[in-house]
C-alpha cells in the first residue's frame, strides 16, 4: 500500500486527488508543518526538500508534488493524455510558475514583514499573468490537454481552488474558465472524497512564533 505523507495544502490536496481518480489504496501519514514535523530527520530521510507531499511506494519514494502526478499515472496507464509533450509542457508550468508565484503571493500579501509593498506588485503581477494564461487555454479546450482529463488538471485544481488566497476574494471573477473547470473537477465523486479528507486528521491552525519559525526557517537564521 502508498503511504502518502500530507498535509492539507495545495500540492498534497492534488496527489490526494490523483489517488482518488485512479482508485489506489493508500495510507495517510500526517505531516503538519505548523508544527515542523517536516522538518524531523525521520520525514528528511524520505524528502531532504522537507516539504509535502511525498510518497512511498512498496520501497520507492517519490516527491514533488507534480513528479508523484507523473509517476502514478506512468504505475496505472491512467489520466496520461496522447500528446505527451502537450502534457509535459503544461505539467511543468504548474510545476515551475503556477505553483511558486502563487505560494509567493500568498506569502507576501498574508505573512512578510513591512516594507512588502515591491514583493507584493510582483507576485501579485506574476501570479495574475500565469494563471491568465491557464484562463486562455481552458478557454479553447474543456481540459488543460484538449478533451480527455488528465493529470495536469488535477494539478491545476490543487491550486485553482484557492485563487482567493493568492489574489484576493474578487479574483475568480477575472477567471471565468477556471472558474469552469474548478466546478467541473470539484464536482466529480474523487474530488468529493478528497476534499473529505479536512475531517481525518486536525492539523493547527494557529499561525503562532512557532509556526512561523516551522515554515520560515529563514526567520530564525541571518544570511550574510
Amino acid at each position: 500500500m502508498i503511504k502518502f505523507y500530507y498535509n492539507l495544502a495545495p500540492n498534497p490536496m492534488k496527489v490526494a486527488l490523483c489517488l482518488e481518480e485512479m482508485g489506489l489504496p493508500y495510507e495517510l501519514v500526517p505531516i503538519d508543518s505548523r508544527k515542523g514535523e517536516q522538518h524531523a530527520p525521520s520525514f528528511l530521510a524520505i524528502n531532504p526538500n522537507a516539504k509535502v507531499p511525498a510518497i512511498v511506494d512498496d520501497g520507492e519514494t517519490v516527491f514533488d508534488s507534480n513528479a508523484i502526478l507523473l509517476y502514478l499515472a506512468e504505475k496505472t496507464g491512467k489520466f496520461l493524455p496522447a500528446k505527451r509533450g502537450e502534457m509535459l509542457s503544461w505539467l511543468m508550468f504548474v510545476a515551475s510558475g503556477i505553483g511558486p508565484y502563487s505560494g509567493q503571493s500568498v506569502h507576501f500579501r498574508n505573512f512578510a514583514p513591512e516594507p512588502k509593498e515591491y514583493a507584493v506588485n510582483r507576485y501579485t503581477f506574476e501570479a495574475q499573468r500565469h494563471w491568465g494564461i491557464l484562463d486562455a487555454r481552458l478557454g479553447k479546450h474543456k481540459f488543460m490537454c484538449g478533451d480527455a482529463y488528465s493529470i495536469v488538471d488535477m494539478a491545476v485544481w490543487g491550486w485553482s481552488r484557492l485563487l482567493p488566497v493568492v489574489l484576493g476574494p474578487e479574483a475568480p471573477k477575472q477567471f471565468p474558465n477556471l472558474q469552469r473547470h474548478l466546478a467541473e473537477i470539484s464536482a466529480r465523486p474523487a474530488a468529493v472524497r478528497t476534499l473529505a479528507l479536512k475531517d481525518k486528521h486536525t492539523f493547527k491552525s494557529e499561525m503562532d512564533d512557532a509556526a512561523r519559525l516551522a515554515m520560515f526557517p529563514h526567520l530564525g537564521k541571518k544570511v550574510a
